[in-house]
């Protein structure tokens, strides 16, 4: 029996799924997301399966699922919807080739768009540990890039020792 304040979710739902969804929406509201596509010029010409909103949805909730398939985060994504009163109706979740064709529909300037929105420093002048010697500290954690073996990205970037 569930204690008092306990949360109980259906069985084979896991609650951080719900919670990412809910910290997803609103750090990107639907009217900044639409907004976004409107100012790229990708908004659909016709009713499709996968409209740009849902896309530009399911491709930032593939880096809150990076370890999960497509088909999957799109179960995840639409489950979580649908329990925050966002998603309304049936829906069949797509193939992997059918969200792979309205990725590549969508491009990645929405994307790019997006981030050039909402990307700011989340530390001020007076933040301590921020700063040395008046530059701001970057880290980047765990974080690898596959880059094509070229003479000019080796020249670039190095190789690693």
């Amino acid at each position: 029996m569930p204690r008092v304040g306990q949360v109980k979710v259906p069985d084979g739902e896991r609650l951080t799924d719900r919670i990412a969804i809910g910290v997803l929406t609103s750090m990107f509201p639907p009217t900044l997301i639409d907004e976004v596509i409107q100012r790229a010029g990708r908004v659909e010409q016709r009713h499709r399966l996968l409209p740009a909103r849902v896309v530009v949805y399911f491709t930032l909730a593939m880096c809150l699922w990076a370890d999960e398939g497509y088909e999957e985060v799109a179960r995840l994504l639409v489950g979580g919807l649908q329990h925050m009163a966002r998603w309304r109706g049936d829906w069949q979740v797509p193939s992997s080739g059918a969200l792979t064709q309205a990725r590549a529909r969508l491009g990645g300037g929405v994307m790019k768009m997006l981030f050039e929105r909402i990307a700011s420093p989340t530390s001020t002048e007076g933040s301590i540990g921020s700063w040395w010697r008046g530059l701001r500290l970057v880290a980047i954690d765990g974080t690898v890039f596959d880059l094509p073996d070229t003479e000019a990205n080796s020249a670039h970037f190095g190789r690693p020792g």
